[in-house]
């Protein structure tokens, strides 16, 4: 057995609301609702049961009768069917209210477990209005997920998994350098709490406990269509967010900087060699203005021909200019055109000093351990403590404590 029960590290002084919020409302349902309808017989009279018994009937193994079923139904099973969502008979409102409903105990205290571990630090990420709007958002496209999986069934799903697993997509592409405290037991042998990297106990989530099942057509009644819609959901908001830098991209005008596709000639009759030029001697001239009109007139290739000494310098003249998305943008290329380089440790440091003077010491704490590990020189290892030092907001990274 491998049971996540925590990880580390956590915002401190930071009370994640939202997140209680929703750990409430799934649990008052099952106290109000899904624990006293378990207990009671099915209303005979009810005028849902004999549309539940037709779609009941097409799914019986040979030799079992309805007679015999009927004696076992509750009426939370018939519940579930009227307000579960159904992918053959589709409704918002089943959409939204199927988030809270779940199939017995264990599959809410699997899911509560998991948001109360993993959901506070995308809650400090994104905010409460945000994490609510995403945490929503990335269920419904869980559930549209499972509906396209699952054709006109009319099979009900109900569960926070995949708007739980909308998070843990978030989680994976935000956090990479986070651990989960995981619980192994392999009885009668061997106990023991570690620390695992958060990537590589999501990657195992997503793929062993869920797309393998898909790909062997296990029969379960796990709605793994749900769980990986879900995770691909989140990890596009991430992406998306990451991309933009968590700013809506009409508040700057060189958000798509090197978008563009290869530009022959300038507005200023500037050739494709030219501008490049240009631009490395408005660095050298510490012409600010020159090169921001220069650079935005670049397209990816061009932007790929910059160094990371230069992508710093640009960067920072970005976003001390108000364009604080063409700046990440642009660092992030650098990264990606230079993957091999030495020279990288002062492309983490400014993305990681831009993201904590944005507010954001979760993504500047990610940023800043990568300095470490590309060869920094003493002054930027320096830099990269004293900002470390600023994020008093994180426990150690060895500590561990349930989200």
């Amino acid at each position: 057995m491998f049971l996540p029960i925590g990880d580390s590290p956590n915002p401190r002084n930071f009370t994640p609301w939202v997140n209680w919020l929703l750990i409430g409302a799934n649990v008052a349902v099952y106290l109000f609702i899904t624990l006293p309808l378990s207990s009671q017989a099915v209303d005979l009279n009810d005028p849902a049961l004999r549309e539940f018994l037709h779609h009941l009937s097409q799914t019986l193994p040979s030799g079992v009768s309805l007679k015999q079923v009927l004696s076992h139904i509750s009426a939370y099973d018939l519940f579930t069917f009227v307000h579960g969502y159904k992918p053959g008979a589709p409704g918002l409102g089943d959409l939204f209210f199927s988030m809270f409903l779940h199939g017995g105990l264990l599959h809410l205290l699997g899911n509560m477990l998991f948001l109360w571990i993993y959901g506070d630090n995308v809650e400090y990420r994104l905010g409460r209005l945000g994490y609510l709007v995403t945490y929503l958002a990335t269920g419904t496209c869980a559930t549209l997920f499972f509906s396209v999986l699952s054709g006109s069934s009319m099979t009900p799903l109900v569960g926070a998994s995949g708007a739980i697993s909308g998070v843990l997509g978030l989680y994976f592409l935000l956090f990479p350098r986070n651990k989960v405290k995981v619980f192994i037991a392999l009885i009668p042998f061997y106990f023991n709490v570690v620390l695992l990297p958060a990537r590589l106990v999501l990657g195992f989530f997503v793929i062993v406990d869920n797309l393998l099942p898909i790909l062997i057509s296990s029969g379960s009644s796990v709605a793994y269509g749900a769980h990986i819609g879900g995770f691909l959901a989140g990890l596009g908001v991430a992406w998306t967010g990451e991309k933009l830098s968590w700013h809506w991209p009409w508040r700057d005008s060189l958000w798509h900087l090197g978008g563009r596709g290869v530009q022959p000639e300038s507005a200023g009759g500037k050739g494709v060699e030219s501008r490049l030029s240009a631009l490395r001697d408005d660095l050298r001239d510490g012409s600010r203005s020159r090169a921001l009109q220069t650079i935005a007139q670049l397209d990816k290739h061009e932007i790929a021909e910059l160094k990371p000494d230069e992508c710093v310098i640009l960067a920072g003249w970005l976003d001390e200019s108000g364009h604080p998305i063409a700046a990440a943008s642009l660092l992030r290329k650098c990264l990606a055109n230079h993957q091999k380089s030495d020279n990288l440790a002062d492309v983490y440091l400014a993305i990681g000093l831009m993201r904590l003077k944005q507010g954001q010491p979760t993504a500047a704490y990610q940023y800043l351990l990568n300095v470490f590990d590309h060869n920094p020189s003493a002054e930027t290892q320096e830099r990269a403590r004293q900002a470390l030092s600023q994020i008093n907001i994180f426990r150690s990274a060895h500590e561990g404590r349930p989200g």
